[in-house]
Formats: C-alpha cells, structure tokens, sequence
C-alpha cells in the first residue's frame, strides 16, 4: 500500500515540481518584471529605505503596531523569514550544488532576482484584497485575491472560489508535513546524532509501538515549546520571531562569513566556476555541455523557489497582518524577503561549501562523500575544529534546530489563515491543537514519505496561485503606477489601498493621518 502511495506521489511531484512548472514560476517572475519595468533594480534604492532602512528609523510604523489586532511590517517580513529560512537553506543549497554542480548557484541567483516581483505581487494583491475577520485581524492571501479578485472577473466566480479553496486545502496539507513533521524530524535527528546521550538512546514500548525514548523526550520539550507560541496567535508569534530571527539569521551569517573570509584567497576561483558551469563551459563534449547546463538550471531554479517560496503563495498570508497601509509598502518587504533569503543566506552558505575545497572548481568533481548537512557541517568544520570537538558540526546541528523550529512556527500560521478560510475563525483553535500533537509524531516516526507527500501539496499551492497573480497583474501595475505616481511624481491621485470602499475609506484616513 505504502509503494503505492509513494510511486502515485512521485508521478504528480514530478509533474508539479517538473520543468513545466518550474518555467511558469520563474516565467511569472519575468513577466511581473517586465510589466513593472524593473521595479526591484529601478527602485532597490526607494526599496531598501522603506524596508530594512526604516528598521534604524526611529517612531515609525515598520517597526511598531498601536493597532491591537495586527502586527508590525517588520514583524510581518520576520515572520514570513521565520518559514522561509529553514533547512533548505543549508541542506537545500548543498543537494543543489552535489546535483547541479557550482553552475546552480548562478541559476539560484536569477530564479530569486525574478521571484523578487513574484513576491512583491502577491503581497500587494494580498493587502489589496484583504479583510477582516471577527477578531478584527486582517485576513489575506492567495485564497483571498483568488475568491474576490480573480472571481469579480466575468464569468470567474465559481472558478475563483474553487481555486481559493484548493489553494487552502493544499495550505492545510502542505503545514503539516513541510511546515511541521519534516522539520521536527530534522530537528530530531540532529539533536540525537550531534548531541549524544547514551542513557536517553534506547527504545521503549508504547502499546505495540517501539519508539525511541531520546526522540520523544525531544518531541514533547518541542511540542511544550512550540504551543506556547502557536496557541497566543499571530501577536506572540510575530513578538518570538521578531528577536528570534534576526539572531537566528546574524548569528548564521557571521558564521558563514568567518569560513568565507578564511579562504578568501579562492574568491576568484568561486565565482570563475559558478559562471562557468553555469553555461556548460567546462563540461567536454556537446552532449555533455547540454546535460551540465539541463542539470545546473534546473536544480539552481528548484532550490531558489524552495529556499524562498516565491510563487507559493505561503508567506503573503502573514504580510497581509501588517499594519501597513499602501500594498506598494508590503510588496517592497516581499522584495527584501527573498534578497535576504536566497542572496545573503543561500549564497553564504555556497561560498562556505565552495572555498573549502569539498568540490573540485575546475571539473566540478564532488571531494567529500558527504550530503546536504553533513557537507555544510564538513564545510564549517574546516574553519571552526579545535581539536577533536567538531564544532563546525555542533554550529550547523544548532542554526539547523533554530532554522527548522522557526519554519514550524511560520507555517503554523499559514496553515491556520487557511483553516480559517475554509471552516472560520472560531475553528482555529482545532487546527493549532492538532497542529501541535503533530509535532510529536514528527520527531519519532521515518518520514520519508511524509516528507515526499508534503513536497507534492507545497508544490500544488503554486498553481492556483499563479493563476491568481497572473489574472490580475493588471491589477498590481495599476497599483505600483499609482503609487510611483504619487510618491515619485507628486500627483494627486487617488491612492488604490484597497478592493473594498469601506476598507479603502478607513485606510485613506489613515494615510492622511500618517502624511499629518
């Protein structure tokens, strides 16, 4: 039955994470990109001082929410940082590097430049179409703009509304297993390998289940961990991730840069391979060449929309809590959210598994027999031995725990905003009930398939939702039209905040207010 499950599941995640699909990703972020005439380079200036510039400003709204029920820009773009930042960062640039050779790096690069008006659409689309619900908490996301955006079109109603429900379903499914078990269980076996502890490694009975004690001690103290956070909402979970992630990501960076800076001797050779593999010019022979290039876009582009989720529709869910005003604004966020993810973070994480010496840069030839984490952990351990302590190792188990951890308690609350969308708000609480149980059975169980099956519905969110941006990129080219017109050209028109008169009144008095 299980052999069954998985060959089906690997038929439709070869389709849904296939070529075709990975074209009409990176083909949306094309094409946002031309109809916006370059947003993310003509206006990176503009970008970066509304983003993380406003971050050191001080009394303002990016850092701060005086509204009860909604959370601050920046705890906004944390929170989606939270889920996006996760193990692909590390172990996915690893498995893209051993699949694809140092050539991906540069197509990992071009996948996330282009996901940045992926991004940046979505979130606009989801503060346009956003609401509120009974809590008086903003409700947006794909499920949203599909419904009223997409369904207010001629003879789209019905379609919209299936796709908005779809999207959710996939949601629901995709946070429990890419969201939650997946992640746990990596947590899981990192503790119980790096950190071991004899007395704790035996198994025990449970009914007519052996599981092993070690893991479901660390089930349990992450399940405690975790609930105290998910239960309290998106507040509490917006305040965790808030400290949570700039240390997390810092503490990271800072660590990757020390392995960089020591071999920063090879920075030539780094970047000659990454540009050269990228286009097949060290591979010999045609046929070859063509099998290098096939094998370095597709991985680069796989693992820099896994690593940032551009075109997924997941983190748009949480940006649309902000109490942001203008859709521009949290668009730009987005447009941050997959530079520091996939150009800062992805990028370290290559230099440090490039400059020490685990590939050969000249035939692309893999050194070390080791994979994904194990090969950053030998990378680290380069720099960071004393010794016999392999604290390269123990540096790489702890970011992956932090990395992992914060990943669940992101995709928490995707899955809730669409729970929400499909049963109501006062259901909620179920979902984050079992959501939590979960956590346990992550930690414990071989998820193999789980982990397959998860990648399947994650994958399936994208396509309702691509749908979604690109019926109505219309609609955000209006709106980033509007907003350049007014911010850049001091027109005085009459700014688009929102798809619906009640909101766009009530949001226009507060700009007025903010501008005062």
């Amino acid at each position: 039955m299980l052999d069954k499950i998985a060959s089906i599941n690997g038929a439709i995640n070869g389709v849904v994470w296939g070529i075709p699909m990975l074209v009409l990703i990176i083909g949306t972020g094309i094409y946002m990109t031309l109809r916006t005439r370059f947003f993310q380079v003509t206006r990176a200036k503009h970008v970066t001082s509304q983003t993380i510039g406003g971050v050191f400003k001080k009394n303002n709204a990016v850092k701060t929410s005086k509204e009860k029920t909604s959370i601050s820009q920046f705890q906004a773009l944390c929170t989606a940082l939270a889920a996006t930042i996760g193990v692909g960062n590390i172990a996915g640039v690893a498995a893209a590097i051993a699949a694809g050779g140092p050539g991906a790096i540069f197509w990992m690069w071009l996948s996330a430049f282009f996901g940045m008006m992926t991004n940046y659409s979505e979130n606009v689309l989801g503060i346009y179409y956003r609401r509120k619900n009974s809590r008086d908490e903003w409700c947006g996301g794909a499920m949203y703009y599909l419904r009223d955006g997409l369904g207010s079109k001629k003879g789209c109603a019905v379609l919209g509304k299936i796709l908005a429900v779809l999207f959710s379903i996939f949601c629901v499914l995709a946070s429990f297993g890419i969201g939650n078990m997946s992640q746990i269980n990596t947590i899981s076996g990192n503790i119980t390998s790096v950190f071991n502890i004899p007395a704790l490694d035996r198994n025990i009975l449970i009914g007519s289940m052996s599981i092993n004690l070690y893991e479901l001690v660390v089930g349990i103290a992450l399940m405690l961990l975790a609930g105290l956070v998910i239960v309290g909402g998106i507040k509490r979970i917006a305040q965790v991730t808030e400290k949570f992630v700039p240390f997390m990501a810092c503490a990271y960076i800072l660590g990757a840069l020390i392995v960089f800076i020591t071999n920063i001797g090879k920075i030539g050779e780094v970047f000659g391979a990454i540009f050269s593999f990228a286009f097949g010019f060290r591979a010999i022979g045609g046929a070859a060449i063509g099998l290098a290039v096939k094998n370095a876009v597709t991985w680069g582009f796989k693992r820099g929309v896994f690593s940032n989720e551009a075109g997924l529709g997941s983190s748009v869910m949480v940006h649309s809590a902000s109490n942001v005003i203008e859709p521009v604004r949290q668009g730009m966020w987005g447009i941050f959210e997959v530079f520091a993810d996939t150009i800062v973070v992805c990028t370290l994480t290559a230099f440090s598994i490039l400059s020490t010496g685990l590939i050969d840069l000249h035939t692309g030839e893999m050194l070390s027999a080791n994979k994904e984490t194990a090969l950053v952990s030998e990378a680290f351990g380069t720099t960071f031995n004393i010794g016999n302590l392999n604290i390269g190792g123990a540096f790489i188990a702890i970011a992956i725990l932090l990395f992992a951890f914060s990943t669940v308690l992101g995709w928490s609350y995707y899955g809730t905003k669409a729970w929400e969308f499909l049963f109501g708000t006062k259901s909620t609480i179920i979902y984050k009930v079992v959501f939590v149980v979960f956590i346990v059975f992550g930690a414990t169980m071989s998820l193999d398939l789980a982990w397959d099956i998860s990648d399947t519905f994650n994958g399936l969110m994208a396509i309702p939702n691509l749908i979604g941006v690109l019926t109505l990129s219309g609609t955000v080219v209006k709106i980033t039209a509007n907003y350049v017109s007014r911010t850049f050209k001091g027109s005085g028109d009459k700014p688009m905040l929102s798809a619906f008169e009640d909101i766009q009144a009530e949001q226009e008095q507060k700009l007025k207010k903010e501008h005062h």
